[in-house]
C-alpha cells in the first residue's frame, strides 16, 4: 500500500509539474516565448540545432500530454548520438530527471510549498493586467519567493528591510584610522584574458615575443571566466588597471591637497593578478609592467603586483618553514589551495584580505586595515566633499569602523567591517547618492518569471546602501545600518578582526565573492558576530560602461552563466555551512539570500533555458550567434557544475571545513611567528627580511613621464 501511495504521489506531482511548465512555456500572455513554434525539427543549421534542442528540453519537462512532446523526446534521442551534440543532450536528459526529483522531494515535504503549486496549476490564464500581476507573483512564490510583494509595497519594504538590518551601538571605536595614507592597505584585482578573436594579435603594440607567445596561448583551452577581464593588448584608453590607478593617484593627491594626508605621503597599493589561460601566467607581469612603465606617470602610490607564481612562492619559502615550526601542523599542503590569485573569484578575495595581516606581521606592523577597491571605479572627490561633507579618505576616520553593538535579534556585533556604496558614473549628475541599481519595469522577461533578482537588488541598494544618517534614530552615533549586502570594491576590514574571526571566501565561489566572505563567519563569535558597517557618503564612481563597452559585450555571456552558477553554489554552500539552511537565509535575504533556493537545479535550468529560448528568437541573425555563445557556454559550465555537486553527498561540506582548517594555520602562523619577531626569537625574524625582499620583488618602478601630469 505504501509503493501504491508513493507511486500515486509521485505520478499527482508528476502532472502537476507537467502543467505548470507547460502554463510557462506556452502562455503567449505571460513568457511570449511560444516554445512550440521555436521547435522546428526539419533545420539543420548550428544555432537552429541549439535552439530545437533547448526547446525539446522545455517540451519534455511539459511531459506527454503536451502536442510536441513525442517529437521532442525523439529529437532529443537522435542528437544524442552525434558526437558533437552528445553531451548537451546528456545536459538537458539529466535536467528532467533532476528537475523532477527536486520539485517531486519539496511539494513532499514542504505543505507551503505544495499549496503555491496547487494554487498555480489551478489558475485559468491570464486575463488583464491585473490578473498577470497576480499569476507572476504566484510563479515567483514558487521559483523566487524572495520577490514576492516587493513592486507594490516599495517604501514599506525599504523601511522594514533598514529596521531589520538596524544595530544600537554601545561603543563606538576608541582607536579608529587617524591617518589613512599610513593606517590603511588599498588592494584590488586584476584580471586578465586573452584578445578577442575579434582583434588581430599582430595589430596590437605589443612585442613581438609576446605576439608569439599569445598565438600558443590562444590555442589553450579557458579555465577560468570572469565578468570582464581585460584582453592582453588592449588600446589604453580601454584598460581598466591604467584607469583605476590613474584615477586613485588623483584621489591621493586631492587628499594631500586637502591636507588629509601628509605631502609626502605615499599610498601602499597591492593588487593581485588573475588570468582565463594558464599560459598567461608567464608573461602577465611583465606585459603589466611595460604598460605601467610606458603609459602612466603614478606619483602618490607604492604598487606591488602578486601574481600565482608570487603567491606560491610566498608559501614556500615563508609560510611553509613557519608551519613546520607548530605542534601539530601536518596540513600546510591546504596553504597552497587557499592562498593564492588564480582561479575562481574567490580564491583572490581571500588572498587581497589575508594579505593585509600577512604585511601586518612582516612588513608594516603599523597598517590597521585593509580597504579594496575596483579598478573600474574611482573616488569622485569633488562630489564627495560637495555633497557627503568629506573626502574618500576622510570617510575611512569614522568611528563606525571598529565600533560594537546590538542588532534587531537582540545579538551582539562587532562592525570589524566597512561597506561604502557605487554610483554610476551617466548618473552622478542628478546625485551622489542616486542609486547604481533602481527598481525594474513591471513587464518582465520569460527568465524573470523564474529568477528576478534586480528586484530585491533594488530594494537592498536603497534601503542598504543609500541609508543616510540624517535622521532622528539613524544618525550613525547611537545607532546605524549593518550590511549584507556589500560590492567587490569600495569595502574593508580592520586587521584586528581580520585576525580574530578569520573570515574567508571559500575558492570554489567564482561569482559574489564579496558577499559570500561574510557567510564563512556569520553567527562565530561568542562576543560578538563580525559585521560591516555600512559608511553613509562612502561612495565610488562606476565608469565601467563610460570606458570599456567594447570589454563588458565580450564577456556578456559568461557572466550571465556565471550569475547562474553563483546559484547553485551558493545554495549548496549555505548547506555546507553549520548552522541552519533557515537561520542562515533569515539573516542574508532579500538579495543576498536570494540566490540561495531550496531549488536550485530546477531554478537553473529553467532560467538557463528560457533565457537561451528568448535569445533564440526568430529575428535578426546576430541574435541567433548571441544566442548560440550563451548556449555553448552556459551547456558546458552548468554541466560540469551540477554534476560536481548532484552526484554523491554535497562536496561543499568537506570542502569548507578544510579550507577553514587552512586558514587557521595560515593565522595561527602569523600569531606565531608576530610573538617570535617582538622576542626576537626562532626564525621568524630571517624569515621576515626574506619575506620584505620578496614583497619588494614585487613592487613596479614607474617611470615619469613629463607629459602626462597629475591632476586634482
Amino acid at each position: 500500500d505504501v509503493i501504491i501511495m508513493t507511486i500515486r504521489t509521485l505520478n499527482i506531482m508528476k502532472h502537476k509539474i507537467n502543467t505548470l511548465i507547460t502554463r510557462l512555456i506556452d502562455c503567449s500572455e505571460l513568457s511570449g516565448l511560444h516554445i512550440t513554434m521555436k521547435f522546428n525539427a526539419g533545420e539543420d543549421d548550428d544555432a537552429v540545432i541549439a535552439r530545437n534542442l533547448n526547446a525539446a528540453f522545455l517540451i519534455s519537462l511539459a511531459g506527454p500530454s503536451h502536442p510536441s512532446y513525442s517529437a521532442a523526446s525523439q529529437y532529443l534521442n537522435d542528437f544524442e548520438s552525434r558526437a558533437s551534440w552528445s553531451t548537451t543532450v546528456q545536459f538537458y536528459k539529466e535536467g528532467v530527471r533532476l528537475i523532477h526529483n527536486e520539485l517531486s522531494y519539496r511539494y513532499d515535504t514542504d505543505t507551503e510549498f505544495a499549496e503555491k503549486i496547487d494554487d498555480l496549476c489551478s489558475q485559468t490564464g491570464i486575463s488583464g493586467d491585473g490578473n498577470y500581476k497576480h499569476v507572476t507573483d504566484s510563479i515567483h512564490g514558487i521559483f523566487f519567493p524572495e520577490g514576492t510583494g516587493l513592486s507594490e509595497n516599495r517604501n514599506e519594504a525599504i523601511e522594514m528591510l533598514r529596521k531589520k538590518r538596524r544595530v544600537r551601538i554601545t561603543r563606538l571605536n576608541d582607536s579608529p584610522i587617524t591617518d589613512p595614507a599610513a593606517d590603511v592597505l588599498i588592494t584590488s584585482n586584476i584580471l586578465v584574458t586573452i584578445p578577442p578573436l575579434s582583434r588581430e594579435i599582430e595589430s596590437t603594440r605589443l612585442s613581438s615575443h609576446l605576439k608569439q607567445t599569445l598565438q600558443q596561448i590562444l590555442l589553450e583551452e579557458q579555465l577560468y571566466w570572469y565578468d570582464h577581464p581585460v584582453p592582453v593588448g588592449i588600446p589604453t584608453e580601454q584598460n581598466e588597471v591604467l584607469y583605476g590607478l590613474e584615477g586613485l593617484d588623483r584621489a591621493v593627491a586631492f587628499e594631500k591637497k586637502r591636507g588629509v594626508i601628509d605631502k609626502d605621503a605615499k599610498v601602499t597599493c597591492v593588487l593581485s593578478v588573475s588570468v582565463t589561460h594558464k599560459g598567461l601566467q608567464q608573461i602577465v607581469k611583465s606585459y603589466l609592467e611595460d604598460e605601467f612603465r610606458k603609459e602612466k606617470s603614478i606619483q602618490h602610490l607604492d604598487v606591488f603586483v602578486f601574481t600565482e607564481a608570487d603567491t606560491q612562492k610566498l608559501i614556500t619559502d615563508i609560510l611553509v618553514p613557519l608551519a613546520k615550526e607548530l605542534p601539530g601542523s601536518d596540513n600546510h599542503e591546504t596553504l597552497y589551495e587557499i592562498f593564492g590569485v588564480d582561479g575562481e573569484y574567490g580564491r583572490h578575495y581571500s588572498f587581497l584580505k589575508a594579505i593585509a595581516a600577512f604585511w601586518q606581521v612582516f612588513i608594516n606592523p603599523g597598517i590597521k586595515g585593509t580597504f579594496k577597491i575596483d579598478l573600474d571605479q574611482v573616488f569622485p572627490q569633488k562630489e564627495l566633499v560637495e555633497q557627503s561633507g568629506m573626502s574618500a579618505f576622510e570617510h575611512f576616520k569614522t568611528s563606525l569602523w571598529g565600533a560594537e553593538g546590538i542588532d534587531g535579534n537582540g545579538s551582539r556585533v562587532e562592525m570589524g567591517m566597512i561597506a561604502g556604496a557605487l554610483v554610476n558614473e551617466k548618473d552622478i549628475a542628478e546625485s551622489l547618492y542616486t542609486p547604481d541599481v533602481r527598481f525594474p519595469a513591471d513587464k518582465i522577461n520569460p527568465d524573470e518569471l523564474i529568477f528576478f533578482s534586480v528586484l530585491p537588488q533594488a530594494l537592498s541598494t536603497e534601503a542598504e546602501m543609500m541609508t543616510r544618517y540624517t535622521g532622528s534614530e539613524l544618525d550613525g552615533t547611537h545607532h546605524c545600518i549593518q550590511r549584507i549586502h556589500v560590492t567587490g570594491g569600495t569595502n574593508g576590514i580592520l586587521i584586528d578582526a581580520l585576525r580574530k574571526y578569520r573570515p574567508f571566501t571559500p575558492t570554489f565561489i567564482g561569482r559574489a565573492e564579496d558577499q559570500a566572505y561574510i557567510l564563512s563567519v556569520l553567527f562565530d563569535g561568542d562576543q560578538g558576530m563580525l559585521r560591516y558597517a555600512h559608511k553613509a557618503g562612502l561612495i565610488m564612481r562606476h565608469d565601467k560602461e563610460a570606458f570599456a563597452d567594447e570589454v563588458i559585450k565580450i564577456s556578456a555571456a559568461g557572466k550571465l552563466v556565471g550569475d547562474y552558477v553563483r546559484t547553485l553554489m551558493f545554495s549548496y554552500y549555505v548547506n555546507a555551512l553549520p548552522w541552519s539552511f533557515d537561520e542562515i537565509k533569515k539573516e542574508i535575504d532579500p538579495f543576498t539570500g536570494c540566490f540561495v533556493s531550496k531549488i536550485p537545479v530546477t531554478v537553473v535550468y529553467l532560467r538557463f533555458a528560457m533565457k537561451s529560448a528568448d535569445l533564440f528568437s526568430n529575428g535578426p541573425q546576430g541574435t541567433n550567434e548571441q544566442g548560440l555563445k550563451f548556449f555553448h557556454v552556459g551547456t558546458r559550465r552548468l554541466h560540469e557544475t551540477i554534476q560536481t555537486l548532484t552526484v554523491g553527498p554535497n562536496p561543499l561540506i568537506a570542502q569548507f571545513k578544510k579550507e577553514k582548517k587552512g586558514w587557521d594555520l595560515f593565522y595561527n602562523i602569523l600569531e606565531s611567528a608576530e610573538k617570535d619577531i617582538e622576542n626576537e626569537s626562532g626564525i621568524s625574524t630571517a624569515l621576515r627580511e626574506k619575506a620584505r625582499s620578496m614583497v619588494q620583488s614585487c613592487k613596479i618602478n614607474f617611470i615619469s613621464n613629463p607629459d602626462k601630469g597629475n591632476t586634482t
